[in-house]
């Protein structure tokens, strides 16, 4: 018996050329699912997919903004000339700030949250309304955030951005749930992704481990289990809007 066996699916990765999106894809790919790497950096992309070959999967890179519907929908149409089917999307793009809260311009709250929030939006209006259309169910998989309960000191618009992807998550899983499209998250602990890196001092990593009780970053490939999971309908057919942490503990801390 094999749960977790996803031959002849095919998996949207939308910003799968990042370090965490990249390793969930590789995991897809590798359970059996035809991977379509979506990203605007075509040569990072690229190197997704070699590693995809490399542990026997298929996969092909798409190269779109993850904010506008056309180049969205274009890809939709390119994946389905490719395989002729969408049964996974999974939402990776990220972008944060360490910008102090009084010198957050518009500018920069609109440039993450088209990012964070707009693109989720938009990926599940065009991916989600193909899988419900279809009629065959289908998975959507949202990368959120530990910052997306708690909110955390100098990530203000991350922090609130993350928190309505979970909302959305949510709401969608009651939209779609009734043609079988099961909508989660995933919510990652501290991963050393390009995205955070920028603000982790010293002081800062000691206070993350002190809110960890596993005392450790998360590594890349840590993540895998939980996407095969959320993706596979025969291990999670009946898990729709869930928040899955994969955090070291760090949601289970108080004090």
């Amino acid at each position: 018996m094999n749960l977790f066996d996803l031959s002849g699916k095919t998996a949207v990765i939308i910003g799968g050329n990042s370090t965490l999106g990249g390793s969930m894809a590789v995991a897809l790919g590798g359970h059996g699912a035809d991977v379509a790497i979506v990203g605007r950096n075509m040569e990072k992309c690229e190197q997704v997919v070699k590693q995809i070959e490399e542990v026997g999967g298929k996969a092909k890179s798409f190269s779109a903004d993850a904010t506008s519907t056309e180049d969205l929908q274009r890809v939709l149409t390119e994946v389905l000339a490719w395989t002729g089917r969408v049964d996974v999307l999974m939402n990776c793009p990220g972008k944060n700030s360490a910008t102090p809260f009084f010198e957050i311009t518009m500018e920069e709250w609109d440039s993450i949250m088209d990012v964070n929030l707009k693109g989720v939006v938009l990926a599940c209006q065009v991916f989600g309304k193909y899988m419900v259309e279809k009629g065959e169910g289908g998975s959507i998989i949202n990368i959120s955030s530990v910052s997306s309960e708690p909110p955390l000191s100098r990530v203000f618009t991350y922090s609130a951005s993350k928190a309505a992807v979970n909302n959305l998550t949510k709401n969608l899983a009651r939209e779609f749930a009734p043609s079988r499209v099961r909508v989660n998250a995933i919510i990652p602990g501290f991963f050393p992704a390009e995205q955070n890196r920028k603000i982790l001092s010293p002081e800062r990593i000691a206070s993350i481990m002190t809110h960890t009780p596993m005392n450790r970053f998360g590594e890349a490939q840590e993540l895998q289990g939980a996407a095969v999971y959320l993706a596979s309908e025969k291990a999670s057919g009946f898990v729709t809007g869930s928040l899955l942490r994969v955090d070291g503990g760090f949601g289970a801390m108080t004090i």
